[in-house]
């Protein structure tokens, strides 16, 4: 049996895998959002470990998993979330600072304007942003009373959300390479602590944790902290390179949308850390020590991705549903747009907080183009779909281009692949197959597919097998009515931008 721990944003989710890969248990809770400020979001650690460990223990019971049955644990986790705790106590130093946290805004205008972004981008594939870990940590070093002096002393420890759960279950303080690479404090190149980025932020190597491989026996559960069960930590990842993983992209040119309020497009680049490209980030997929990192032909055991965030995707039907009141369920957005034998030529660009990867423009407002007497709900729910497809291809594209490794399929996951119409526009859009696979917790999967791979209970050729298609959708449309379609789109986001740059 294999538990995997997927602590996202909102909640905790355990599931328990046996050897088959076949889900015998599980179990979810949510925990409290704190939002002390403006643009600030917190959460309550010693909340995040009640939560996790009680949810472990219900999944663990409903699979009827007694002491000596478990063989391995992994985790996943929301990334970039800065936590800071006492390693002699175990005690939190403060709330986490999550990443969705604005607070740090100012900083990296400071640093940008000082001309540091260059440097972030060639060595950690980041961009300078509070969304990741860096300037958070620095923000509690200058501002918790004491605590730059504790972080120097060794009684004050710095980690992501996988290093705090790590550490509750194991007492060892450590991260896996995944993981590290969103601080924007790691080189992805070396994988290794960078001391010129340390020294820009002000934080002291000794307070981070170990960088271990994402599979592999990591460090020993200890028994008192999960429900009886001493066995090894095996596997480690960030969510979306979990979802990667869960995905079983483990070759050159696989890729996987998970499509949720927003999404997240992952590109498997195989071993060399991708160059900095205009609105895409790099960064470690996973990292799998010894022989069983080998991951397809050719390949290391550090394997690289390029990532595309899109901000409103399925955001953007919520709108209509909630916003405008054009649907009252989301699900009705789907006949709606086949209701239609075209857009009719309306476009919808959902830049309703900007516009992300590949534009990243944080300026840009949202834009509806080709509207007539004729258009009505349908029109709205297609556009709004179509969108998400279009965004998704501008993302793909931007990726190919920057890698040079072309898209085989889509692996998709999230909420939006129940919608049967838009999986197959985007399969035309792309020109590639879309394949939905039958296990749609894909992250929590990734965490138990590297945990098992670490303790030797799976090989890489198993967890292919174990990867299963559910359905698959394949390119129906020529290439002139795509590119026609295309042309439309990229009319409508030029306006959109035009719009703004005139405003300003």
């Amino acid at each position: 049996m294999i538990l995997a721990i997927d602590q996202g944003t909102t909640g905790t989710t355990c599931l328990v895998f046996d050897e088959q890969v076949q889900l015998v248990g599980r179990a979810y809770s949510e925990f409290t959002q704190h939002f002390p400020q403006p643009g600030w979001v917190e959460h309550d650690l010693d909340e995040i470990w009640k939560v996790t460990h009680a949810v472990a223990g219900q999944a663990l019971a409903e699979a009827g998993v007694r002491p000596g049955q478990l063989l391995a644990v992994g985790i996943t986790n929301q990334r970039e979330t800065v936590c800071v705790w006492d390693p002699l106590t175990g005690e939190p130093l403060h709330n986490a600072i999550v990443w969705q946290d604005r607070r740090t805004a100012a900083r990296c205008a400071e640093l940008r304007a000082a001309g540091v972004e260059n440097l972030v981008r060639r060595r950690t594939g980041l961009v300078l942003d509070p969304y990741f870990s860096a300037t958070k940590i620095q923000w509690l070093l200058e501002h918790v009373p004491g605590l730059r002096e504790q972080a120097e002393n060794g009684s004050a420890v710095f980690g992501t959300i996988d290093s705090w759960l790590a550490f509750k279950l194991t007492g060892e303080h450590l991260t896996d390479a995944s993981n590290a690479s969103r601080t924007m404090l790691c080189d992805i190149a070396s994988g290794e602590w960078d001391p010129e980025l340390l020294g820009i932020f002000g934080v002291p190597q000794r307070a981070l944790p170990r960088i271990v491989p994402s599979a592999g026996v990591l460090a020993e559960t200890r028994p008192a902290a999960l429900h009886g069960h001493n066995v090894p930590l095996a596997g480690i990842a960030g969510d979306q390179q979990a979802a990667l993983f869960g995905q079983a992209c483990l070759d050159p040119g696989m890729g996987k949308n998970t499509y949720g309020t927003g999404s997240f497009v992952l590109l498997n680049t195989g071993p060399k850390a991708p160059a900095p490209a205009t609105g895409l980030l790099g960064t470690v997929a996973w990292d799998i020590g010894g022989e069983g990192g080998s991951i397809g032909e050719g390949s290391t055991a550090r394997v690289y991705a390029l990532e595309a965030s899109i901000f409103v995707t399925g955001a953007a039907v919520q709108w209509l549903r909630d916003g405008l009141g054009i649907i009252a369920r989301a699900s009705e957005a789907e006949g709606l747009a086949d209701s239609l034998t075209s857009n009719e030529g309306v476009y919808f660009v959902p830049a309703l907080t900007g516009l992300g990867s590949p534009h990243w423009d944080p300026e840009a407002r949202g834009t509806i183009v080709g509207l007539t007497r004729g258009s009505g709900r349908a029109h709205f729910a297609r556009a709004a779909l179509e969108a998400i497809a279009y965004q998704s291809l501008d993302a793909v594209r931007a990726m190919e281009a920057a890698s040079g490794q072309p898209l085989r399929e889509l692996r998709a996951d999230g909420g939006a692949t129940a919608n049967r119409w838009l999986m197959q526009f985007q399969a035309d859009m792309l020109g590639v197959p879309v394949v939905l696979p039958q296990m749609t917790e894909t992250t929590a999967l990734g965490a138990a597919f590297l945990a098992g791979l670490g303790v030797g209970l799976w090989s890489t050729a198993d967890l292919r097998g174990a990867w299963r298609e559910q359905a698959r959708f394949e390119p129906r449309m020529g290439e002139g009515e795509r590119a026609e379609l295309l042309g439309g789109w990229h009319a409508a986001v030029g306006r959109t931008r035009n719009i703004v740059a005139a405003d300003r």
